[in-house]
C-alpha cells in the first residue's frame, strides 16, 4: 500500500503507531528503540514507500545551513524587525532561514516544529504559543538547538532571550503616578504567556510601592490583538468612574485603544494619559505623540541568532544561557499631566 502523495516521516510515524522521534531514531541508527518497535517502523517506511530525499543526505554531514524561526503573529510589527536582525546576522555565518507563522496555535505550532524535524534544520528560535507545551520534546530528543525568544519555554532547558517586562511596565506605570494619577488601568494580555505575566506583575508592583490600591475595574484583559485594545477600551468608558490614565501592554492593543478613544472622543492628552508597551510606527504620527516602553527589536534577534550559532557549532553540551534585555521609556506628549483632570467620573 502506498499513498498518493509523496509519504512523510509523519506518515511513518502514524502508520507505525509511534512518535516522530521514535522514527527518526531508526532512521538515523541511534539506538534506543526495542526490537519490535523498530521492526514495525521498517515495515511502515517499506509499506509506504518512504525514501529519504537530499536533506537526509545533507544529515550525514551533520549540518543543512538552515535554521527554522517560528513566530506567532506575523501581524504584529514586533516580529518584522525581530526577524531582520536573526536573518541578518544568519545570512552573515552562511545560514538561510525557514521563517513560519502559527497565529497563536499550540497545534500548528506543534506541525511546524515536526516539518522542521523533517527537514533536518540545524537550530531553531521561536516565539512559542504554548510555553507549557510537549511540543519541544522531539526537538530535545534529536539534539537540535533552540532559542526562546520573547516567551520563556518551561520545563525544557533552552536559551533564552527576553526582555525586562516586569521593569518595562513598572516604569510606565511609574512615570504615571508621580504625574499624579492613581486611577490607572491596565489592558493587559494573556497570564498564559510571558509578557502578559510580567507586565501586570510590573503594573502590580508600581502600584504597591506606591501605596496605591489596585481597582479591579481598571483592569481589562485581552488577546494581544488591535481588536483586543479596541474593547478593553470601551469596556474602561462605560465605568462609573474612568481611569485618568491608561497602560496598554501590547503595541497592536495600543493600536485599538487609540481608535478606541477616537471613536468615543475620549481626548487622548487632556481626559486621559497614555503609555503603550513597544515603540510603534504611529506613535510619533498622532496627536499628541504616543509615550511607550521601547524594545531593542533588532538586538533581540541578533542576540538570538549569536546564542543558536554558538550552540549549532558546540562540540559539548554546557548550560542554558538566559539574557534579560533592558526596555526604554519614551516620554512623549499622550502622559503629559496638562490638562487632564483626575479622579473624574462620567459626564
Amino acid at each position: 500500500m502506498r499513498t498518493e502523495s509523496k509519504p512523510t516521516i509523519q506518515d511513518v510515524a502514524k502508520h507505525a503507531s509511534v512518535s516522530i522521534a521514535t522514527v527518526s531514531r531508526v532512521i538515523n541508527n541511534q539506538g534506543g528503540v526495542r526490537a519490535e518497535t523498530e521492526k514495525r517502523i521498517v515495515h511502515a517506511i517499506k509499506e509506504l514507500g518512504y525514501v529519504r530525499n537530499a536533506v537526509a543526505r545533507s544529515m550525514k554531514k551533520k549540518e543543512t545551513k538552515m535554521i527554522g524561526i517560528i513566530i506567532p503573529d506575523i501581524n504584529n510589527p514586533f516580529f518584522p524587525l525581530v526577524v531582520s536582525g536573526i536573518e541578518q546576522q544568519a545570512r552573515k555565518k552562511g545560514y538561510y532561514t525557514m521563517l513560519s507563522n502559527t497565529s497563536e496555535s499550540p497545534i500548528v505550532e506543534s506541525e511546524i516544529i515536526n516539518i522542521l524535524v523533517e527537514r533536518g534544520v540545524d537550530g531553531v528560535v521561536i516565539t512559542t504559543a504554548d510555553e507549557y507545551g510537549k511540543q519541544f520534546q522531539i526537538l530535545q530528543e534529536q539534539g537540535i538547538p533552540v532559542v526562546a525568544l520573547d516567551r520563556r519555554i518551561n520545563e525544557y532547558n533552552f536559551d533564552s532571550v527576553l526582555i525586562d517586562n516586569i521593569d518595562g511596565a513598572y516604569q510606565a506605570t511609574k512615570q504615571l503616578i508621580l504625574q499624579g494619577h492613581q486611577d490607572i488601568a491596565i489592558i493587559c494580555g494573556p497570564h498564559s504567556t510571558t509578557p502578559g505575566r510580567d507586565r501586570f506583575a510590573g503594573y502590580l508592583k508600581a502600584l504597591s510601592d506606591y501605596e496605591i490600591p489596585l481597582n479591579d475595574q481598571f483592569v481589562v484583559q485581552g488577546s494581544f490583538s488591535e481588536e483586543g485594545g479596541y474593547s478593553a477600551t470601551r469596556t474602561l468608558n462605560e465605568l462609573e468612574v474612568r481611569p485618568t490614565a491608561i497602560f496598554s501592554s501590547n503595541n497592536l492593543m495600543s493600536i485599538g485603544c487609540i481608535k478606541a478613544l477616537q471613536d468615543l472622543e475620549w481626548r487622548l492628552g487632556e481626559e486621559v494619559a497614555f503609555i503603550g508597551f513597544d515603540d510603534i510606527e504611529i506613535a510619533t504620527f498622532t496627536k499628541p505623540k504616543l509615550s511607550v516602553v521601547s524594545r531593542p527589536m533588532n538586538a533581540l534577534g541578533e542576540l538570538a541568532f549569536q546564542l543558536l550559532h554558538e550552540r549549532i557549532l558546540a562540540n559539548e553540551v554546557f548550560s542554558p544561557r538566559n539574557y534579560l534585555l533592558s526596555p526604554e521609556l519614551k516620554i512623549r506628549e499622550s502622559c503629559r499631566l496638562g490638562n487632564i483632570r483626575l479622579n473624574h467620573k462620567r459626564s
